[in-house]
């Protein structure tokens, strides 16, 4: 069986960051995620996730600005890549294959996305409202990804309770273990075709038979 080809984009920090990544890279070495991961991109040198890739013998691609269609089609073309995965990818995408290309949000959709809204700027932006009374609780969210920040449909939802004594690292750290159990096994659905979309039209959107996560 010839395993699809997944590139993931994983910006991380340049001290640390990148588990997101390394979920799945151990979810493929243990055949939850049923595909071959060929690299991992960051625009970071070196840092968390240039430490994980060469731990994990993995490729790594250092990509600085400017971020452009070019460049991003570059990074495909040159690793034979079938799909794409943001974990943790802050820049914005152009040039990729909006029907192969899949993020994975930390808060909820729509109402917490868009430029600026990622890492600690989304759970402080939470808990805002939910002490105005506004939202109940936060939720990690995995979506096709277009040429606009989070705007592809939403395939992925899964609530994570915001408690009253919380601040936004509380907060991530909750999150944080939701993304690290579902990313792996979502992405193993969407690299296998049992997600999947036309790339232009959300109503395409196709689940699979007994699919619980959507919103």
């Amino acid at each position: 069986m010839t395993l699809p080809r997944l590139i993931v984009f994983s910006s991380g920090t340049s001290v640390g960051g990148g588990s997101g990544f390394e979920k799945l890279v151990f979810a493929a070495q243990e055949r939850i995620l049923r595909a071959h991961i060929v690299a991992v991109v960051s625009n970071h040198a070196s840092g968390g996730v240039k430490e994980k890739a060469d731990r994990l013998r993995i490729p790594f691609v250092y990509f600085p600005s400017p971020y452009t269609f070019q460049y991003y089609q570059k990074i495909i073309t040159a690793f034979k890549s079938d799909f794409s995965v943001l974990a943790g990818w802050l820049k914005l995408v152009s040039g990729l294959n909006p029907k192969t290309t899949f993020n994975i949000h930390p808060g909820p959709l729509p109402d917490f996305g868009g430029k600026g809204k990622y890492g600690l700027h989304v759970h402080r932006a939470v808990i805002e409202d939910y002490k105005a009374g506004k939202v109940t609780s936060s939720a990690v969210c995995m979506h096709f990804v277009t040429e606009e920040y989070d705007q592809g449909p939403v395939f992925f939802y899964k609530s994570v309770p915001v408690f009253a004594t919380d601040t936004p690292e509380d907060l991530a750290k909750r999150v944080r273990i939701v993304e690290h159990e579902f990313l792996p096994v979502i992405a193993d659905l969407v690299v296998n075709n049992y997600i999947c979309w036309d790339g232009k039209d959300p109503d395409t959107l196709c689940l699979p038979k007994g699919y619980s996560y959507f919103p």
